[in-house]
């Protein structure tokens, strides 16, 4: 699997966790909420610093990235996260790989 970010999204991330160049974004399963790819749970961020890194990329300087553990999460699809200027947030979205 794979991450995609647009340029917008990870600049929208930076101000918003008042992240400076070099941190680190992880995006984690949590229990609960809504989700397209697995009913149930929903995707949580957090600026932790990485353990077992599955799936990552850098934008903006800052790393993006998914653990090992967590993958399951999104059976076979990329995780792919658009800034939405309408609302002024990214918006994630999951492509079959």
């Amino acid at each position: 699997m794979k991450i995609e970010i647009s340029s917008e999204a990870a600049a929208w991330y930076k101000q918003e966790l008042n992240l400076k160049s070099g941190d680190f974004v992880r995006f984690y399963v949590r229990y609960g909420g809504c989700s397209t790819v697995q009913s149930g749970f929903s995707l949580g961020i957090s600026s932790d610093e990485p353990n077992d890194i599955g799936a990552k990329t850098t934008e903006e300087a800052i790393t993006f990235y998914i653990e090992e553990k967590d993958l399951w999460y999104f059976d076979d699809h990329d995780l792919i996260i658009n800034y939405q200027e309408k609302y002024n947030e990214p918006v994630l979205d999951y492509k079959k790989a």
